[in-house]
């Protein structure tokens, strides 16, 4: 490796972890005393870090190193470290609040950039199973409970302004995984970039558009703004079905290490359009037309479910928890109309931005760097670039036009469309 790193830094294999861990008795006791038994493999499949399972005889546990460059694309893309710091300090911040909607942390390693955390299993990735067409019947409870929980205790209604101005200095260093979603999200996709990609040449037309669409770009432009200027509450920063490990059980949010502090609808927004995603790429995947028509109803009453979920337990939240410097109760009290007034304003606007960051989202998917498996595992280019097309123009509308949907069901009834009309 020819890029400089901090001194204690290096690169862990096998031989090296299982030492490393060896002496420590956290991890001993719950994996096993015979170390020399342990089944240590390399499973990341991610875009940035190395990531391993160990099991013994008595359990296992989850590994995960930080790379100093982005593992999808190598050297070439360096990347600060510090990374995994903020996805440990962001973890155990969660967990105050989401105990067992998160992974337990078992040790942080600060000179290797290194995590220690419970093995999840049977979890499967999420959007692993919702490409098969699985059902997770209590995601919607635990997700909703995740969301709520976690953007309303660490926002300005339930902190004291000095907590929060300390939460944004300790998390304001996470530059790097910033500067990764302003550009890939709000600026590549709509503009020549070497790393942009897409199904070709299906898709060329599509993409020329994007690039020449003055009003989508001064929308998404003007969202880029409040990414970047608005800091509402502790956020996931990578809010998706791929950061979501599940049983049909329970629901364990993983890999917070975009976290840092920004707008609320930025993670409200980045779920719900991985979900319409899902959906509009069921008719890449089915062998028969149809087939996934009840998969594709509950994927829609679970996108209702998402927002309205999330949308009363964090009012139900504000009403019980009233401790930040926002809203002073000896200016709006509890029973006044205009204390409703304010509660209604506030969900509105986070509506409507959790609209518009979906639009974005929508996007990046389909023209950037980094694609859903929920379209890429669609073999035949013309089907993909078929379902591709329903979710850039979905994308479009919720961009530049998020006030002409007043509720979460005009957007999912605009997907079905766009799906109608080109499936029959």
């Amino acid at each position: 490796m020819s890029l400089p790193t901090p001194e204690g830094y290096r690169v862990l294999d096998e031989s090296s972890l299982r030492d490393l861990l060896a002496n420590l008795p956290a991890v001993v006791g719950r994996v096993g005393q015979d170390v020399a038994a342990w089944r240590i493999r390399e499973v990341g499949d991610g875009n940035l870090n190395l990531v391993f399972i160990i099991e013994g005889q008595d359990g296992g546990i989850c590994v995960k190193q930080a790379l100093p460059y982005v593992r999808l694309v190598g050297e070439s893309w360096p990347l600060d470290l510090n990374r995994a710091f903020f996805e440990y300090r962001a973890s155990v911040i969660q967990a105050e609040r989401c105990q067992g909607l998160v992974p337990e942390i078992l040790h942080y390693d600060q000179k290797l950039y290194l995590i220690v955390m419970e093995l999840l299993s049977p979890h499967i990735i999420m959007r692993r199973g919702m490409i098969d067409a699985v059902v997770y019947p209590r995601f919607v409870e635990h997700i909703t409970d995740y969301m709520a929980r976690s953007l309303y205790f660490t926002s300005d209604l339930a902190l004291p302004a000095a907590r929060k101005k300390a939460m944004i200095a300790e998390f304001c260093p996470n530059t790097d995984l910033c500067k990764i979603t302003e550009d890939l999200i709000f600026t590549d996709p709509y503009r020549v970039h070497e790393l942009n990609r897409w199904t070709s040449p299906q898709l060329d037309r599509w993409a020329a558009m994007w690039r020449e669409d003055d009003q989508l770009k001064l929308a998404v432009s003007q969202l880029k703004v409040d990414f970047l200027s608005r800091a509402e509450a502790l956020l996931h920063g990578d809010l998706h079905t791929g950061s979501i490990m599940v049983t049909e059980a329970e629901t364990r949010v993983i890999d917070p290490e975009f976290a840092f502090v920004g707008p609320m609808a930025f993670d409200v927004g980045k779920l719900i359009a991985n979900l319409l995603m899902n959906y509009l790429s069921h008719d890449g995947h089915e062998a028969r037309p149809g087939e996934r028509d009840d998969y594709r109803a509950w994927v829609i009453d679970t996108i209702h479910g998402v927002w309205h979920g999330f949308a009363t337990k964090f009012v139900a939240l504000w009403a019980r928890n009233r401790t930040g410097d926002a809203y002073p109760r000896d200016l709006l009290p509890d029973d006044s109309s205009v204390f409703r007034q304010a509660q209604s304003a506030y969900m509105a606007r986070l509506w409507t931005d959790s609209l518009r960051f979906a639009g974005a989202s929508l996007t990046r998917r389909t023209l950037g760097l980094a694609h859903n498996a929920d379209l890429e595992r669609i073999e035949d280019p013309d089907r993909r670039a078929a379902c591709e097309k329903r979710v850039l123009e979905l994308s479009r509308d919720l961009l530049v036009n998020p006030d002409s949907y007043a509720h979460i069901e005009q957007v999912t009834a605009r997907a079905q469309a766009l799906r109608a009309r080109d499936v029959g």
